[in-house]
């Protein structure tokens, strides 16, 4: 009877310590999808090099994140998904295309890059759990995210992306 409450006990700390953020990490809620992240470390990563990558885009006129309203104004319930969709984009797309001659540069958007990998990682679970429903809205959102993407050169449109990763921090910072 003992070992049963000791592992209870055990357990029930266990699942506590899971949930709650680790130092430096802050929670954040996505419609009903809980994630812990660090967005001051991935801040902290992209300032020192925000100037540089942004030097290097060519293309003044035109934005990935902000063209009208992508994502202002998402609705709450929406915000799993198009978060979910948005790290994958990230993981999947951007960094892959982001290497530069400058190895601390290169070292930094590694660093940023396994940041956002395991935000992503534990949005999936959320999605798998059926947790982020993807409405219409957020898809439209999305779509028009990746149709500025793929409007450029793979490489000019990862580095114009990573150039407005304070877009996309911003809006996290600012969820309810």
């Amino acid at each position: 009877m003992k070992g049963s409450h000791l592992f209870l006990c055990l357990l029930s700390m266990s699942c506590c310590l899971n949930l709650m953020p680790a130092a430096g990490n802050k929670l954040f809620h996505f419609g009903p999808c809980r994630v812990s992240m660090s967005v001051t470390e991935i801040r902290s990563g992209f300032t020192a090099i925000k100037a540089n990558i942004q030097a290097r885009d060519p293309i003044r006129t035109l934005s990935i994140l902000s063209h009208p309203h992508s994502l202002h104004k998402v609705k709450l319930l929406d915000r799993c998904c198009i978060t979910h969709h948005l790290f994958n984009f990230y993981v999947d797309k951007v960094f892959k295309h982001c290497k530069t001659e400058d190895s601390y540069i290169n070292r930094k958007i590694s660093s940023i890059a396994n940041s956002f990998l395991s935000v992503k990682r534990k949005l999936g679970q959320c999605y798998e759990q059926n947790k982020c429903l993807c409405g219409q809205e957020s898809k439209e959102k999305f779509k028009q995210i990746l149709a500025n993407y793929e409007g450029l050169n793979v490489t000019s449109a990862a580095i114009k992306s990573l150039g407005e990763l304070d877009i996309l921090l911003d809006w996290i910072e600012k969820s309810p």
